[in-house]
């Protein structure tokens, strides 16, 4: 009886620091004055830029992001594709657009990073001065190059832009409430850091780096989260992503369901590896340094897919309730796990009230609900699943 009310001691501390870290981002992010972005006057000359693609199987998709650039980009910019292992026409396809076009293949060497660090040695025969990064299948804001350009060149550090995903058109609610989502992990969140003065995960794309930050980088990773370990690396080293929320790039959610299916599993999947082996050294390499930057982006990152931390509060709860009617001394933690689930629906509330109305009317905020009890056999999946990086099927159903 003792051990199991240790254990569930151990375990209410153990998801009270994310559920905490979670609620003071949402509240500062609502509360607090956000920082101005860094900008230049009208018609100054920014430095110069590569934009840089990397495309797995991309020839339906990547016209309109190429198209988004070409009206973007300046004399002197350079816009390259890496045609990462494609089986289809992906570089015939940006090489007859007008982009330089890099064809890798390394059949057994898979993955996002190891396409950037391709890219990256291409460019190193005639380095810009930034390099912004941007994925095949997404739609630029206008402007967005610039304002990129210039915040990274202003503040010499990793910038990233406002990157959304949206539910397509005629889509199912379920998609919206992952829309809603999508947007309190890559906008809500990230506000908060930069709201509190600390830097921000990286999303992937909408990137923007100065030539000598990236260069020695390590990308060369089939970790399927390299965006998230990119920007770790990068605070580590002093150099902390800054979030500049501005409208960057959009992106439709797969419409297939195997292609939702794969998507989930595979960030899911990575967010937990990442939480399981990066964070805790980490953790206490920020503290023996002393680094707050640091140590603010190991803690977001340790928060889990809001689905499971409300899940693992909730069974907490049930535990604590019926160890006390078992007449274990759990009364406490039952309290303490409730506290939490208030904190969580209350931080989701918050955020839906500033953030979300325009997505999901008050009608359908139970449906947050049934889509976090809908991702349970998801996570049962990833405790049987390796992880491989596989590129998300984005075909229309």
């Amino acid at each position: 009886m003792t051990f199991i009310s240790f254990l569930l001691v151990a375990l209410e501390i153990l998801l009270a620091i994310p559920t905490v870290v979670f609620f003071v981002e949402v509240v500062a992010a609502i509360a607090l004055p956000q920082h101005n972005d860094p900008v230049s006057p009208r018609n100054q000359s920014r430095k110069r830029v590569a934009v840089l693609l990397p495309a797995h199987n991309e020839s339906i998709g990547i016209l309109p992001t190429l198209a988004d650039l070409k009206v973007q980009i300046r004399a002197g910019d350079r816009l390259i594709v890496v045609a990462d292992n494609c089986s289809d026409d992906t570089a015939a396809v940006a090489a007859a657009a007008g982009a330089e076009v890099v064809d890798r293949n390394e059949p057994e060497r898979r993955g996002k990073g190891y396409a950037l660090a391709c890219g990256i040695r291409y460019l190193s025969v005639d380095p810009p001065e930034i390099i912004i990064i941007i994925d095949a299948d997404c739609r630029l804001a206008e402007g967005m190059i610039d304002r990129l350009a210039t915040a990274c060149g202003v503040t010499h550090r990793p910038v990233q832009a406002l990157d959304l995903m949206c539910a397509p058109n005629g889509a199912p609610i379920n998609f919206k409430v992952a829309e809603f989502a999508w947007r309190l992990k890559n906008w809500v969140r990230p506000l908060g850091l930069k709201a509190l003065g600390f830097p921000c995960q990286l999303m992937g794309t909408g990137m923007a780096f100065p030539w000598d930050v990236i260069r020695s980088a390590d990308l060369a990773s089939g970790s399927i989260v390299e965006d998230v370990k990119l920007g770790l690396d990068l605070t580590l080293a002093r150099t902390p992503p800054m979030f500049c929320p501005f409208p960057g790039v959009t992106s439709d959610f797969p419409m297939t369901v195997e292609g939702v299916q794969k998507q989930r599993l595979r960030w899911e999947q990575g967010h937990i590896g990442t939480i399981v082996k990066i964070v805790p050294r980490l953790l206490c390499l920020a503290v023996v340094r002393a680094d707050l930057n640091l140590l603010a982006l190991v803690l977001d990152a340790a928060i889990p897919p809001l689905a499971l931390l409300a899940m693992l509060v909730m069974a907490t709860s049930i535990g604590a309730g019926m160890a006390t009617l078992l007449g274990i001394s759990s009364a406490a933690i039952f309290v303490g796990s409730v506290s939490l689930i208030g904190l969580i629906g209350g931080g989701i509330f918050l955020s839906w009230s500033k953030y979300g109305r325009d997505i999901l009317s008050p009608r359908s905020i139970p449906l947050i609900f049934i889509y976090v009890c809908g991702k349970f056999p998801l996570y049962l999946k990833i405790l049987s699943r390796n992880s491989q990086w596989t590129r998300t099927d984005r075909r229309k159903m």
